[in-house]
């Protein structure tokens, strides 16, 4: 199965193959071998970059309060940072690196309602780069779980990546574990957490989209005290 944005990608990397190849065809034995080695790669690549498996959240997921890995990647940082655009005050923070070879299709952390939504157009730092999540094209995504807990995630742009795709609008109901986009050749996903949100990661881990637990989303109890604290703030 593939990533259907990357349908016509695939379809140019097809014909660009197609077209070494019967270059190849007219050209001495060597170089033909050479053209047709290149076309294999670049059709081969393209398919193995737009992979889009099948996953299975934990059943424990579905409607409950698991936070779950909305990339496949390394988690490169575990901090905690203010928040002024959704959650709006403190807040935990973990960064996803993406590499071009890990699967990078999308997948919502939690269930929820999308209460915001906002593309940026911004620089292309190296994904890793501490203010990438400051600086670089970025969407920005915020959902409300049932507990009333606060979850905004981004999909962050690398120095190679230039091209966020998303299909989430405000007043979306979501699930756990859905696709939701991609972004296309290497990137970061942050996904940002009220303070005290239990973490099962750390830095070095390795997370898989949809089935790597990231932390547990706070009661609802928890959830409205957290909630209370940002109004109080806001005066």
């Amino acid at each position: 199965m593939f990533a259907r944005e990357g349908y016509p990608l695939i379809a140019g990397a097809g014909a660009l193959a197609v077209a070494l190849v019967l270059v190849g065809l007219l050209l001495p034995a060597l170089w033909r071998g050479v053209l047709f080695a290149l076309a294999a790669l670049v059709f081969g690549f393209t398919l193995y970059f737009f992979r889009d498996p099948a996953r299975t959240p934990p059943p424990e997921a579905a409607g409950g309060t698991l936070l779950l890995a909305p990339a496949d990647g390394k988690v490169v940082q575990v901090i905690d940072v203010d928040e002024p655009l959704y959650l709006k005050g403190p807040a935990r923070q973990v960064s996803i690196f993406l590499s071009p070879l890990n699967v990078h299709v999308n997948r919502v952390p939690a269930d929820g309602v999308i209460e915001y939504v906002r593309y940026v157009p911004g620089d292309y730092l190296v994904a890793w780069h501490p203010k990438a999540s400051e600086k670089n094209e970025r969407s920005e995504i915020g959902l409300r779980h049932p507990s009333g807990t606060k979850i905004l995630f981004k999909q962050i742009a690398g120095a190679v990546a230039r091209r966020i795709v998303y299909h989430l609008s405000v007043g979306d109901t979501v699930k756990a574990g859905e696709r939701f986009g991609l972004v296309k050749f290497g990137s970061r996903m942050d996904v940002l957490v009220p303070p005290g949100t239990p973490l099962d990661v750390a830095v070095g881990d390795r997370v898989t989209a949809g089935e790597t637990i990231l932390g547990r989303i706070p009661s609802s109890d928890a959830a409205a005290a957290a909630d209370s604290t940002e109004h109080a703030a806001a005066r």
